[in-house]
This record gives structure tokens, C-alpha cells and sequence, in this order.
């Protein structure tokens, strides 16, 4: 008989397999992390979550956005939230940034998989003003971020010098 037909009977005796495809995560450290990160009294200004196996895992933490771009690699995918420090000379405010990863080198399915992925960890990750989705490493610039904060914050009324 074909490697074909004893699937086959296989399945006919035992039912077809039972394959995990739902994405677990691990709430706690999630939890944990995104509330380091938004905590005025914390230096962590970062948190990475990435993929083990199927669960979402909190990463790494850290304070130096330097290390944080290092997080990421081509073949994976990954989340992060980031504090920014916004504002001109009058106003200095915390913004906050929640990133989503797909490395070049990342699978049509992990591709394809990543907005029901992304809706199960923004469950915990809920307050940001702005996301953005990165595919490369030219991407993940504190510049770019940014730009792309002082956008979403509106009216920027700074002069530039601060009268004492």
C-alpha cells in the first residue's frame, strides 16, 4: 500500500490530526512589560515580544533604543512598544508607539497570520498614538518614529527658545 493510502486508512481509523493554530500569550509578562514601559517612575523605555513557537513571550526590556533595534531579525516576527519623549521647549510629554515586526525573510502564512496575532496582544498593548508596521531595518529609525509622533500630536507651537 502508498505512504497515500496508510494516511489514509490512518485517518479513516483515528480521525484527521489535531494541529494548534490558535497563537497563546503569555499575559502576565505582557502585562508586566507594557506597564514598566508606561510607568514614569521606570527607565525602561522598551519592550520587544516575540514568538515561541505559537505563544506570544515578552522578550526583552530595555532603556537604549540602540539595543532595541537589535531586537529584530530578517526571519522573524515580532511587536514592540516604545516611550518617546515629545514636545518643544514649553511641553515636554511621554508618547507612546506600538511597532509591528515582519522581517523580509518571514513565510506567506507568518505574514498572513500577523493581523490575527497582532489583535490578540493589543488586547494588553492598548494605549498608543501611533502604530506602525516595519519590514526593514532602515525602518526601525528614531528619527522616522519621531516624525511620526510629532504627526499624529497635532498643532506644534514651538519657537525653538525658551524665554526665562
Amino acid at each position: 500500500m502508498s505512504v497515500e493510502g496508510l494516511e489514509y486508512e490512518n485517518i479513516v481509523q483515528n480521525g484527521p490530526k489535531k494541529v494548534a493554530m490558535t497563537t497563546g500569550i503569555d499575559r502576565d509578562t505582557i502585562r508586566s512589560a507594557y506597564d514598566d514601559v508606561r510607568s514614569d517612575g521606570s527607565p525602561t523605555e522598551w519592550a520587544v515580544f516575540k514568538f515561541e513557537g505559537a505563544r506570544i513571550v515578552c522578550s526583552a526590556r530595555g532603556s537604549d533604543f540602540t539595543e532595541f533595534r537589535t531586537q529584530f531579525s530578517d526571519d522573524e516576527r515580532a511587536f514592540g512598544y516604545l516611550r518617546l519623549q515629545m514636545g518643544d521647549e514649553m511641553s515636554k510629554r511621554k508618547k507612546f508607539m506600538f511597532v509591528t515586526w515582519v522581517g523580509p525573510n518571514v513565510s506567506v502564512i507568518n505574514r498572513a497570520k500577523m493581523s490575527t496575532d497582532k489583535a490578540i496582544i493589543k488586547d494588553i498593548i492598548s494605549n498608543f498614538a501611533v502604530e506602525l508596521q516595519l519590514e526593514s531595518q532602515a525602518e526601525i529609525d528614531i528619527d522616522q518614529f519621531k516624525e511620526a509622533l510629532n504627526r499624529a500630536g497635532g498643532a506644534n507651537y514651538g519657537t525653538g527658545v525658551r524665554d526665562l
